[in-house]
């Protein structure tokens, strides 16, 4: 076996395999410490800049290891991308015999026995819909995997996915009689077998938590796990250690109630009447919280005149539904599973009515549907718990852990304690790449006019950038009228630089968009932060418009304030601030990618300069050349 030095130097199998590969003493020196962390079975914390090359740093370590690894990372996205291309890249480079296999959560695998019972059932009310319905049902036929990510000629957001795939509710397991066909078990039993499985975070979650997803027999014969864009981890374990009962789910079982009544129960006129009853005290209790989206705390649901009663109206309902199915579970599997479902419902509301201690209850609702949430302010206690047992290697991965170089508000998140970290900073060189622009005169960032001030600001930066611009906003609505603004601005001046939002298409469908035109300007939220990749001159100003703190209002985050506050802790510092400024560094790596980009991020929000945590912010961004004057930005971009 070669060692790291001779794998990652010039005349190294990677350099020989790979067009394009370059030399990196940073990539090197983190491959050696992750491959001493697996040798030791210990955690190690790495922070890596954009174009360290971080993957192959854990990547290949991970497959000279002779155990099992499991590699997580932040989206499928990523992990497509990762089994699809890196992987086999660095493999074949090492002739390593190492079995891989990707595992996805239920949802992305396509259950031929719900499509067909959909199918059958007449659920497609649209053309459109019925189309999509038979487009999957050709593709389970010939697929190999399952994966819906494969099946190109429909839309990942079509309506007919959550009838054509399972869920952890409504599998029937191995009483189906597609069982021996089944895509998400063929998926298991292949990840079983291989040597490194590539999963992401939320279905490792969702598998340490609710052992479903076929992760409770990987993890414990597993000697490594590597979490990539482990900065998402402490939001995604909130998810997954608190718990959630939606009306969604509710409607579900009163829809496959009826569904399997037609089929085995046609005798039983109970079923269907029943069910219509808790369907409706499903859309009551929605309808309790008022007609607009939005997150509750619980003070706000109490203060609802009509949310109590319609909680224990919707409770009585569901155990009512659950008795009178239980007389009638033996008849079918599909019908034993409805009880099985209606029993845990009311196991559901009734912890939910009766919280644990340190968890916070907040709502959320969508358009159709209320979820009741009870989430743990603290998961660090949790996780350290998950980590215990089997020695292993844990890794914790990311081009944005720290803050000003320290990782302690991470390991304090997740219990790490104090252990090894590193931090290799960007081998690119932002002095001469990029420049950092905050402009002058800015109002206050909660003033009426603001998002009008930062267009107007960024719109001669945008001209003389020549359009290649991402406009990323703390807020929807910000988003929406950044996008109303612009649009003027090109109407007015008859500019033509195609202007893209998020919401129009698809992330990918957007990104491919924008790399497309080359004079792009794209306008997002929260989903274009991080996890974009667009190289040259495509993309070369990134306009952020305030630093982005979490909203104060949310229900979980003005419940940790509050008992950081009861502790004696200043929230601001401890918490808040140390997530805005990670945030920040997601948003601003969108800027330079390879050694040939170069741009200019533009910094908004004047507190980076009037408030002394604006510092904080500053010093942990990039080492780009600093301005506040707008002739140096348009001076830049003439003579790039």
């Amino acid at each position: 076996m070669s060692s790291l030095p001779e794998i990652f130097s010039p005349e190294g199998p990677l350099a020989r395999a790979i067009s394009g590969y370059r030399i990196r003493e940073q990539q090197l020196d983190m491959a050696e410490r992750i491959a001493a962390a697996i040798k030791g079975c210990s955690v190690f914390i790495a922070e890596a800049g954009t174009g360290t090359g971080k993957t192959f740093a854990y990547l290949v370590p991970a497959l000279q290891s002779n155990g099992k690894v499991i590699v997580s990372t932040g989206t499928k996205t990523l992990q497509d991308q990762l089994f699809n291309k890196d992987l086999p890249m660095v493999r074949d480079a090492l002739k390593a015999p190492v079995k891989i296999a990707l595992l996805k959560g239920r949802a992305n695998y396509v259950c031929p026995y719900h499509l067909q019972h959909a199918i059958a059932d007449g659920r497609f009310l649209t053309r459109e819909d019925a189309a999509d319905a038979r487009r999957i049902s050709v593709f389970a036929k010939t697929t190999q995997s399952g994966d819906k990510a494969e099946c190109i000629e429909v839309s990942e957001n079509s309506p007919v996915w959550s009838h054509a795939t399972s869920t952890r509710d409504n599998c029937l397991g191995q009483e189906c009689p597609d069982y021996k066909e089944c895509f998400v078990m063929l998926a298991r039993r292949e990840a079983m077998a291989a040597d490194l499985v590539v999963v992401n975070h939320h279905l490792f979650f969702a598998d340490v938590m609710l052992r479903d997803e076929g992760m409770a027999e990987l993890l414990p014969a597993c000697n490594t796990v590597i979490f990539d864009e482990a900065h998402q981890l402490p939001e995604v374990a909130t998810l997954f250690f608190g718990d959630s009962i939606s009306t969604a789910q509710v409607l579900d079982l009163a829809r496959d109630v009826r569904a399997e009544a037609l089929t085995n129960a046609r005798d039983c006129l109970a079923l269907p009447e029943t069910s219509k009853k808790v369907e409706k005290a499903a859309k009551d209790l929605r309808l309790a919280v008022g007609v607009d989206s939005g997150r509750f705390s619980y003070g706000q649901l109490e203060e609802k005149p009509d949310f109590e009663s319609s909680l224990k109206a919707l409770e009585a309902e569901v155990i009512a539904f659950a008795a009178l199915l239980e007389t009638q579970a033996e008849r079918a599997e599909g019908l034993e599973k409805c009880w099985q479902r209606a029993t845990e419902l009311v196991q559901h509301l009734g912890q939910w009515q009766n919280p644990t201690p340190g968890y916070v209850r907040w709502a959320e609702a969508f358009t159709h549907s209320l979820q009741l949430n009870a989430t743990p302010l603290n998961v660090a206690e949790i996780f350290r718990k998950q980590m215990g047992g089997h020695p292993r290697a844990w890794i914790f991965t990311s081009a944005t852990l720290a803050v000003q170089g320290k990782f302690h508000h991470y390991c304090a998140e997740l219990g790490l304690g104090e252990p090894d970290s590193a931090c290799w900073h960007s081998p690119f060189d932002y002095d001469k790449q990029a420049i950092l622009y905050a402009p002058l005169g800015m109002p206050d960032p909660n003033a009426w006019n603001y998002t009008d001030a930062v267009v107007d600001a960024a719109w001669p930066a945008v001209k003389a950038a020549n359009g290649g611009a991402f406009f990323l906003c703390t807020s929807l609505r910000a988003m929406r009228r950044t996008h109303e603004l612009l649009k003027t601005k090109l109407e007015d001046e008859n500019i033509d630089m195609p202007l893209l939002v998020q919401g129009e298409g698809s992330k990918n469908d957007l990104l491919q968009r924008f790399r497309h035109h080359g004079n792009s300007i794209l306008v997002g939220s929260q989903s274009f932060w991080e996890g974009v990749d667009v190289r040259g001159e495509a993309l070369s100003l990134v306009v952020i418009d305030k630093i982005p703190f979490a909203p104060p209002d949310d229900p979980v985050l003005s419940a940790r304030i509050e008992q950081m506050k009861k502790e004696g802790r200043n929230a601001f510092m401890e918490y808040q601030l140390p997530r805005a400024v990670i945030n920040v560094k997601q948003g601003a790596g969108r800027l330079i990618r390879d050694e040939n980009d170069k741009g200019v991020l533009m910094m908004c929000d004047p507190r980076l300069i009037s408030k002394p945590y604006g510092r904080r912010v500053w010093q942990s961004l990039p080492p780009m050349k600093r301005t506040r004057e707008l002739q140096v930005v348009l001076d830049f971009f003439a003579h790039r």
